[in-house]
């Protein structure tokens, strides 16, 4: 090193007057700091606007995404443009609320636009379930209330999550005459439970037409075959009274290896199951178990006997009943008196002695009726049926 070199080295920086030792080397040092930071900033600077670029490239990357997925859902018609989904701001403390299954709304975009990817299989446990729900009867429940509760229900009462696949496709039987007041408060409470609990389902309203004596498992049949003509993918059949409402929605709706009774613990009852044999109220069979056992019987007029018949059978076919824990399976019924034209039928305990005797004849390949009326409402389809009347004699068997 030249002594020219070794003088530079030597001299004071810009502002820091004196050699290099003591104050003025603190000087220096400060300035050196200074200029480092300086630098770090700008650089920290350059980062953060790196970070923006490439946070906006990604932006509209996911939005084309959505809008490939919403294309998909044009192609199913233009129905489920007419039902947004429900506000972000829902309270999933009500027994009314759903939880959000996707922060994406449901309308399609209606042009159409690259596959889009397969929706993953709906969980088992749903992450978006309550538990244990107050229910009641008490609030008045004007349908427009109930509708306005439930926008992403399409016409005739259908449902699919947004988010996943399920498993199963559900037709929910409804027999029923002469009870719009329970129905409003049924469809209130049961489209959320559904809802969150990721089904794809469709409510089925079956009427039965006139004054003579009502015929419950004769309805469910109808409703059993009505619903496979609307849409043949239906593999899992609820049948439930329209008074009933499941006071937890841990309680699933859905079908399994044996068939399900859902409505074990009813406040009428204590909260206890009544009797071992009960299949009553809600209960669930897939289409082949419906099938192995011929569907319910046609020949219940008036109140009681067919639940046991339907234990009967499934009994004789070797299949077993399941039920969900008494816990969950907890259920509210509304208030009401006897109908007119049902009154107890009095060949009931006959009959259920002769199950096996008459299962194969009378059942679901057996069922007349005639469809007077299909009517697919906003969050249900009601269809009227013309069933027939009871025979002035008792049938033999």
């Amino acid at each position: 090193m030249t002594v020219k070199q070794e003088r530079r080295l030597c001299l004071p920086a810009a502002g820091c007057p004196g050699p290099l030792d003591g104050p003025a080397a603190a000087c220096v040092m400060s300035r050196l700091l200074g200029v480092t930071l300086e630098r770090v900033c700008k650089a920290v600077l350059l980062l953060c606007l790196l970070h923006f670029l490439v946070a906006v490239i990604l932006y509209f990357d996911v939005y084309a995404q959505h809008l490939a997925f919403f294309s998909r859902f044009s192609a199913r018609g233009p129905a489920r443009a007419l039902h947004p989904t429900a506000s972000s701001s829902t309270n999933y403390s009500r027994p009314n609320a759903t939880a959000p299954s996707s922060g994406l709304p449901e309308a399609p975009s209606g042009r159409p636009g690259p596959t889009a990817p397969v929706l993953p299989p709906c969980p088992d446990s749903p992450p978006g379930l309550v538990g244990r729900l107050l229910i009641e009867f008490t609030s008045p429940m004007p349908l427009e209330r109930v509708q306005r509760e439930n926008p992403s229900v399409l016409l005739g009462g259908r449902y699919t999550p947004p988010d996943c696949t399920p498993a199963q496709t559900v037709a929910v039987i409804i027999p029923f005459r002469h009870r719009e007041h329970h129905l409003r408060y049924w469809l209130h409470y049961l489209h959320p439970i559904l809802r969150r609990q990721r089904l794809r389902y469709g409510i089925y309203v079956i009427n039965q037409h006139g004054e003579d004596t009502f015929n419950r498992a004769k309805l469910l049949n109808v409703g059993f075959l009505e619903a496979l003509k609307e849409d043949a993918t239906y593999n899992c059949f609820i049948f439930s009274d329209v008074d009933l409402v499941p006071m937890d929605d841990r309680n699933l709706y859905r079908c399994g290896d044996q068939p399900r009774h859902f409505a074990i613990a009813m406040d009428k009852f204590g909260f206890r199951l009544p009797y071992t044999g009960y299949f009553g109220g809600v209960s669930g069979l897939s289409k082949a178990q419906f099938l192995r056992i011929n569907g319910f019987p046609n020949e219940y007029w008036g109140w009681g006997g067919e639940d046991d018949d339907i234990f009967n059978r499934i009994s004789l076919t070797g299949m077993k009943i399941s039920r969900p824990d008494i816990r969950i399976g907890r259920y509210r019924m509304i208030k009401h008196d006897r109908d007119k034209h049902n009154e107890p039928n009095p060949q009931r305990f006959t009959k259920i002695q002769n199950t096996k005797l008459t299962m194969k004849r009378d059942g679901i390949r057996s069922v007349r009726y005639q469809v007077l009326e299909v009517s697919r409402q906003p969050l249900f389809t009601n269809i009227t049926v013309d069933i027939g009347r009871p025979p002035s004699w008792p049938p033999r068997g």
